[in-house]
């Protein structure tokens, strides 16, 4: 019994070493266009370039927020590995609920902040289509992300490659079922 639960909690450790990784590094990127949203919509300052390339780079950041929603898949992976009950109930559920909920408070949170600054400059009746746009943008970018493989930076590195083969791909069948479902997702829990 005892050799076969320090088996098993050498096994939830491999996991969740594993993880972290990725885990970590995807947080990251989603709080950095949570971390713009706050200087650009927060902060009163004017429209000066470089808060327009703030701009951009936030929408170019923004999707890795929602993005970790779709990281459920490796709990898939991750249940098959340990296969213990309690491990998952007890550590690995938890540990995924609090990375992808952190990740979608940033997209929300956001959201929120450049809903207060339409409101702030007397553009309240913008919000509501802002946030569809929005999702609908974060929507095609979870699928480049998730799918295509595509991340926040080649928009600078490699823009050819992204907007060919991300558009041609975005334009059959699957993608645009998949894209449509990510936005009703998004629409739904925001």
């Amino acid at each position: 019994m005892k050799a076969e639960l320090i088996e098993l909690m050498a096994r939830v450790v491999q996991v969740l070493q594993i993880n972290m990784r990725w885990m970590t590094w995807n947080l990251f990127l989603a709080f950095i266009p949570l971390a713009l949203s706050v200087w650009l919509f927060r902060c009163k300052r004017g429209r000066s370039w470089v808060w327009w390339l703030g701009f951009l780079v936030f929408y170019a950041f923004l999707p890795n927020a929602p993005y970790l929603l779709t990281d459920v898949i490796h709990l898939i992976d991750d249940i098959r590995t340990i296969q213990s009950v309690w491990m998952i109930t007890l550590v690995l559920i938890p540990v995924y609920f609090l990375v992808i909920m952190a990740g979608f408070e940033a997209y929300v949170i956001s959201l929120i902040n450049v809903g207060y600054y339409l409101h702030r400059i007397g553009k309240s009746q913008w919000i509501m289509w802002m946030e569809m746009t929005t999702h609908a943008l974060c929507a095609i970018g979870i699928y480049w992300g998730r799918f295509l493989r595509f991340n926040s930076w080649d928009f600078v590195t490699q823009p050819d490659a992204l907007l060919t083969r991300g558009v041609e791909e975005i334009l059959g069948k699957q993608p645009l079922v998949i894209i449509a479902i990510t936005f009703a997702i998004l629409v739904g829990l925001h």
